[in-house]
């Protein structure tokens, strides 16, 4: 009988961690693995399998794990524990609508304290972007300029639940981007987006944004919907 290998394993440590620094190193090893399908969805994350991996007690893993669930990374299961959570969720459509009104009044909250440094920073994150083809990076460059242009928002609950969003859209499109294609019509926006932003165009900007996050809803909502009806068809 052969077993199936732990996605774990799929985890290399380097050396004892230090104590003040283990939730953090946790959160974000873990984060990366999920990120980057080596922990796929489903995937249980039981405290005491990750102390001993880590070499550290189980109250640094409980409080790393705490943080990944807040970021919709982890979801907690009846019998199971904390799981993997799903690349998207059936509720797209209400997220979707949710992240335009966070992302919209962080935007709004951002401009007028955004610096020619961030503008500069924002706009050099679209160059790489439009000459990237790694679809992990382009996910994770993706979350970058936009938290680069809602960055200063003085509201940092906002900014966590805004950032918490485009953790999972970033982690969707780093195993979904090539198939929806919304590579060319995205660099648009964000160029569009940004002459806006830099202009200190609020109310033009937070419209600018607010048709981006539809488009791409629109095309999520398509591409989901297209998967159903192939999976319902079945094989022929």
């Amino acid at each position: 009988m052969t077993h199936k290998p732990n996605p774990l394993s799929s985890i290399k440590i380097s050396g004892p961690i230090p104590a003040h620094l283990a939730r953090s190193v946790i959160e974000e090893t873990l984060r990366n693995a999920i990120l980057d399908g080596r922990l796929p969805c489903g995937t249980a994350m039981r405290q005491q399998e990750l102390a001993s991996l880590f070499g550290v007690s189980r109250m640094p893993v409980r409080e790393a794990l705490r943080q990944l669930e807040a970021q919709s990374l982890l979801h907690v299961v009846t019998h199971k524990g904390a799981v993997v959570a799903p690349l998207i969720e059936d509720n797209s459509a209400e997220t979707y609508a949710l992240r335009i009104l966070l992302e919209s009044e962080a935007l709004r909250l951002a401009i007028p304290l955004l610096s020619e440094n961030d503008i500069e920073q924002a706009g050099a994150l679209i160059d790489t972007l439009e000459r990237e083809t790694d679809y992990t990076e382009i996910g994770r460059l993706n979350r970058l300029f936009h938290m680069t242009l809602y960055g200063k928002a003085p509201n940092q609950r906002l900014l966590n639940l805004v950032e918490h969003g485009l953790n999972e859209e970033e982690r969707f499109l780093r195993f979904n981007l090539e198939a929806m294609g919304l590579g060319e019509t995205s660099q648009e926006d964000h160029r569009e987006l940004l002459s806006l932003v830099a202009q200190k165009k609020v109310e033009q900007s937070v419209l600018t944004l607010r048709n981006h996050l539809m488009r791409g809803m629109e095309v999520i909502t398509h591409y989901l919907n297209s998967i159903e009806q192939d999976n319902d068809k079945g094989p022929r």
